[in-house]
């Protein structure tokens, strides 16, 4: 007679086993936006800020502007349009195809580490305000609509995501 402790263990196995079989032609893309969204609204519930909102109209302009990375193979932020309404930018390039959204949108979370709360640019505690302006973004309290879009360079991808009410705003405190 098996134990039910070692029945579990072997389900468990098999099940992992399985998985990848089992998953079929789901790929680390599947239902990139949703993902793209619920990984930022999960680091955003942990601080005590709003959801943000899919935004179509962020989302093209952050197309746009990831087709002209990936075009081009810079990697730079977008200048601001006179006539638009001012919108925050975070960007993230990696291998093409190699990555899911949630380690996209991890590499600002992880930003944390160096965050501090206080008024922006202050909120870094190495006094380098580059190593927390994407997540400060990602948090900002005003802010409260994201759309992103991805685009496939030559060897990397480029992500780009755009919020309306943009955050890192000088004098103001992001949480």
């Amino acid at each position: 007679m098996v134990a039910p402790f070692t029945r579990q263990i072997v389900a468990a196995t098999l099940l992992a086993l399985a998985a990848p079989s089992l998953m079929g032609s789901i790929s680390v893309r599947h239902d990139l936006n949703e993902r793209l969204l619920a990984a930022q609204n999960r680091e955003r519930a942990v601080m005590m800020q709003a959801p943000l909102v899919w935004d179509e109209g962020l989302a093209a302009n952050a197309g746009e502007w990831a087709r002209y990375l990936a075009k081009t193979g810079k990697f730079e932020h977008s200048p601001d349009k006179p006539e638009a309404p001012l919108e925050g930018e975070n960007l993230w390039a990696g291998t093409a195809d190699a990555y899911p959204p949630e380690s996209m949108i991890g590499l600002w979370l992880a930003e944390k580490r160096d965050f501090k709360p206080g008024t922006f640019p202050s909120n870094s505690r190495s006094n380098d305000v580059t190593r927390v302006s994407h997540y400060t973004q990602l948090v900002w309290a005003r802010t409260n609509a994201v759309g992103c879009a991805l685009a496939k360079g030559r060897d990397e991808d480029f992500l780009v995501c755009r919020y309306s009410r943009p955050g890192n705003i000088i004098g103001e405190q992001p949480i």
